[in-house]
């Protein structure tokens, strides 16, 4: 159990660092061109998530074509999760941009929770490296925070509930470690590593569907692309000099 405890304790951290983001959101008054930059700089990071860290581990398994399918299956995934968006959508009532808030929400949180996932597997190797994986996601979940808040604060969700969704994005991450610790641990390889692709397939689909497009809403900037390969840098760095 002090493990485990261990696991949640380490995932507590990048679930702060999202947090904090979102207090920023809070604070500041954010304008078009902030958001337009704030999204390119978390799509970056989501992308260089999937590039530097989960598919190149995916890709190490045995039977790589296994974790390859499971990749195009995340994008599967994210056509059902689209609908299960615009089904809450209707339900409530809330408009177009609601539902793209709505839909950057779950990007995060399926980045969340692979990083959970890789905290919980990678305690159990090695309590260090687990310290080092959360302590690297760190620095990466705040730009994502601040992007997913401000994104529903100008989608006129109102503050009480952007302020529990801020907080909800602390359940992605523990479900992740703790599948991470208690049932990844003991399944076959090829599973672990299907898991991750299957998360960053549907990573890569929601920064491209949504992230990117809601970026492109509304006043943007000519920095755009500068902050999105600026983000995919600073979760590199992060990455080799963190990690190492």
């Amino acid at each position: 159990m002090s493990g485990y405890l261990l696991v949640l304790g380490l995932a507590a951290l990048p679930a702060a660092g999202n947090f904090a983001g979102g207090v920023l959101a809070e604070t500041f008054r954010v304008s078009e061109r902030t958001l337009s930059l704030a999204l390119h700089l978390a799509a970056g990071i989501v992308l260089a998530v999937v590039g530097l860290e989960l598919m190149p581990e995916a890709l190490a398994a045995d039977l790589p074509w296994v974790p390859l399918l499971a990749f195009v299956g995340g994008g599967a995934a994210f056509i059902g999760l689209d609908r299960a968006i615009g089904y809450v959508q209707a339900r409530m009532g809330g408009g177009e941009k609601q539902g793209s808030a709505l839909g950057i929400f779950s990007g995060v949180s399926l980045d969340l929770f692979s990083d959970g996932v890789m905290i919980g597997t990678g305690t159990v190797l090695n309590p260090a490296l687990g310290l080092l994986l959360a302590l690297g996601q760190v620095p990466a979940d705040v730009p994502e925070g601040f992007a997913a808040i401000a994104t529903m604060r100008r989608a006129g969700i109102s503050r009480g509930r952007r302020v529990l969704l801020a907080a909800g994005f602390a359940v992605p991450i523990f479900l992740g470690a703790t599948l991470g610790y208690f049932a990844l641990r003991d399944a076959p390889e090829i599973v672990t590593l299907s898991v991750l692709a299957l998360t960053g397939g549907a990573l890569t689909a929601v920064v491209v569907e949504e992230m990117i497009g809601e970026a492109h809403e509304g006043e943007t900037s000519r920095l755009g692309p500068i902050f999105l390969t600026a983000g995919f840098a600073i979760f590199g760095a992060i990455s080799v000099y963190v990690g190492a």
